[in-house]
């Protein structure tokens, strides 16, 4: 299973707006992409790599064309669970909930 913290919920709906005052017909298309990559970990929640200084959390870096997003995620192995944390664009300095 995969759950949005409150945060990341508020990433996506920010990169939305962002993209969509620059070109309202890709807004969306961006919005796909994320939450497909975001969809493989729930069948491969490890694929994300390490995030430093901050264990248990992992990055999945997501491509979209000459750059993309990060998404910072947490997996349970007991419960089987990732919870995404924040998302990003690649050029941006840091997580705006973090």
């Amino acid at each position: 299973m995969i759950y949005f913290d409150e945060g990341a919920r508020a990433d996506l709906e920010r990169i939305f707006e962002f993209n969509f005052e620059r070109d309202p017909a890709s807004a969306l298309e961006h919005i796909e992409k994320i939450l497909d990559a975001v969809g493989v970990l729930a069948r491969h929640p490890e694929i994300g790599r390490d995030a430093g200084d901050t264990p248990p959390l992992r990055e999945l870096v997501i491509s979209h064309g000459s750059s993309g997003y990060i998404a910072l995620y947490e997996h349970s192995r007991v419960q089987n669970v990732v919870r995404v944390v924040a998302i990003r664009h690649q050029r941006e300095a840091g997580y705006k909930g973090k």
